[in-house]
C-alpha cells in the first residue's frame, strides 16, 4: 500500500482546517530531466524543509523532492504541539545513555524548540509561536512523578520554566474533571503547524533551494555520487537527506523495519466566544494528556478546538473521523459533546519502538532523520539542521542522537499492519485500566 495515496488525492492537500486558514505556496513544478546538485533532500516536511534551507544558507546547491506538497504529510496535519524535551523523559534516558549523554540529549531539545521560536519571528513564516503545553495526567497515580519530575528539571537540568500542578490546580486550568495533576511547561507551546511549513519553503527559496513537488523518489542508488530518481528525473547529488518519516515506503527498507507509520486523527470545532475557551483551557495554552494513546488539544488562533488523538487499526482512513475523535473530546469535554464540528482528518506519522527518533548514516553520502514519535515539530525541524551541519563536516549532534538504541519492529516491516493492530489494541485497553 502506498500511503502517499492511500488516503489522499495527489497533489491536493486534505481538507483540514489548516489547508484552509494557511496562506498557500504556488505549487512547484515536479522535476523533470537530468539535473544536479551538492544535495538532495527528499521529503517536504519540516526535516526536509529545515535541512535545505540550513544547507543553502551554508552555500550548498540543494534540490528538495516531495512526493506531494510542501507540509502535505504530518508536518502539515499535526496539532501544533512544540514540546520540550526528548520523546522519553530523562528517567528514562539516563539509564539508558548515561548522565552525560542524557544531559546532551535534553540540550538537544531545548535547542529544537528555540530554533522553532526563532524561526516562527522571520516576516516569511506566517504563524505566532503561543507559550504553554500543560501535560496532564489522567491517573492520580502518576501525579507523584510529574512533580517529582518537574522538580528533577529544576534542581538537576536548571529548567525553571516547569512547574508541578496538584489536582486543583490542574482543574483550574482545564475545565475537567478527567485530570489529577501534571506540569505546566511555558517553554513548550504551539503554532500552526501547515503555516510553519509553508514559512520554512519561502525561507528555503529565498536562500536558493530549487523545490520540486509531485515528484515521488522511485529510486536510489547510493553510490558517488548518489543518483535519485523519479519517474520524469534523475538526481546527481554529492549527498542525499532522506526525510521521509511515515511515508518512507520501500525507498530504504533497513529504516522501514525500524520507522513505522501509524495513523492519527484530529478535528476542528466551531469558533468558540471567548468566555467558554476560558473556561475549557485557561490562558491558552495547549494539553497533552498521559495516555498512551495520547488526547491533544488546544484552541486556534480564531477560537476553535482542535482536539485530537484515538487509535486506528489499519493504514487507512475512517470514513468517521469525527465520529471517532468527538468521543474522547466528549470525555474530556462533557460540554461540547454536541458541538458542531467543522473539519475532521488524519495523518500518518512514523514512530520507533522506543519512541525515539531514529538518525543513521545509510552510506557515507546518505543520511536518514525520522522517527519522531508524534514529537517531531520541533525535533524534526532541528533535525535538519543537524543533517546540514553533518553534511558540513560538524557531527555531534547527529552522532549524539545516532547513538541512541533503536531495535527493528518484530517482522519488519512486512508484519507492520497485524503488529499495529495489535499493538494499538493493546495500549488502547491499558489506558482504560
Amino acid at each position: 500500500m502506498n500511503l502517499l495515496t492511500a488516503n489522499d488525492v495527489a497533489g491536493k492537500y486534505p481538507p483540514s482546517y489548516y489547508a484552509d486558514v494557511s496562506h498557500q505556496l504556488e505549487a512547484f513544478a515536479p522535476a523533470v530531466g537530468a539535473l544536479k546538485c551538492d544535495v538532495c533532500v527528499v521529503g517536504g516536511g519540516y526535516t526536509g524543509l529545515s535541512s535545505a534551507l540550513h544547507l543553502a544558507q551554508k552555500g550548498y546547491d540543494v534540490i528538495l523532492l516531495d512526493a506531494q506538497r510542501i507540509g502535505f504529510g504530518a508536518s502539515g496535519r499535526n496539532g501544533g504541539q512544540v514540546g520540550q524535551g526528548q520523546r522519553l523523559d530523562q528517567d528514562e534516558l539516563e539509564p539508558l545513555m548515561g548522565k552525560e549523554r542524557a544531559r546532551g540529549l535534553w540540550d538537544i531539545a531545548t535547542q529544537s524548540v528555540d530554533l522553532v521560536r526563532e524561526l516562527a519571528k522571520s516576516d516569511l513564516v506566517e504563524c505566532e509561536f503561543h507559550d504553554g503545553i500543560i501535560h496532564a495526567d489522567h491517573r492520580k497515580r502518576y501525579v507523584r512523578h510529574s512533580l517529582d519530575y518537574a522538580k528533577k528539571l529544576q534542581d538537576e537540568y536548571g529548567y525553571d520554566k516547569i512547574r508541578g500542578l496538584e489536582r486543583d490546580e490542574v482543574r483550574e486550568l482545564i475545565g475537567s474533571d478527567a485530570y489529577y495533576g501534571g506540569t505546566l511547561d511555558l517553554g513548550a507551546g504551539h503554532i500552526n503547524p501547515l503555516a510553519f511549513a509553508f514559512g520554512l519553503a519561502r525561507m528555503a527559496v529565498a536562500a536558493g533551494v530549487r523545490i520540486f513537488e509531485q515528484s515521488e523518489v522511485t529510486g536510489l542508488q547510493q553510490t558517488l555520487p548518489a543518483v535519485v530518481t523519479t519517474d520524469k528525473a534523475q538526481i546527481d547529488a554529492e549527498y542525499v537527506v532522506l526525510a521521509c518519516n511515515g511515508y518512507l515506503g520501500d525507498l530504504n527498507k533497513k529504516v522501514a523495519s525500524i520507522v513505522m507509520p501509524i495513523n492519527n486523527y484530529i478535528v476542528a470545532t466551531e469558533p468558540l466566544p471567548v468566555e467558554q475557551r476560558e473556561a475549557l483551557i485557561r490562558h491558552n495554552y495547549a494539553v497533552a494528556d498521559s495516555k498512551f494513546v495520547v488526547n491533544y488539544f488546544r484552541f486556534s488562533d480564531e477560537g476553535r478546538m482542535l482536539f485530537g488523538g484515538t487509535e486506528s487499526y489499519g493504514y487507512r482512513f475512517p470514513q468517521n473521523i469525527a465520529d471517532k475523535v468527538r468521543k474522547p473530546m466528549g470525555v474530556i469535554f462533557p460540554q461540547l459533546k454536541h458541538v458542531k464540528i467543522d473539519y475532521a482528518w488524519g495523518g500518518t506519522l512514523g514512530i520507533t519502538m522506543n519512541r525515539m527518533p531514529h538518525f543513521e548514516r545509510l552510506a557515507g553520502n546518505v543520511l536518514s532523520l525520522s522517527g519522531y514519535s508524534g514529537h517531531g515539530v520541533a525535533m524534526a525541524t532541528l533535525a535538519g539542521k543537524i543533517a546540514a551541519e553533518v553534511i558540513a563536516g560538524q557531527a555531534e549532534r547527529f552522532d549524539l542522537m545516532a547513538e541512541v538504541p533503536n531495535q527493528r519492529f518484530p517482522g519488519g516491516a512486512a508484519l507492520r499492519t497485524p503488529l499495529l493492530a495489535l499493538a494499538m489494541l493493546y495500549y488502547s485497553l491499558r489506558d482504560k485500566l
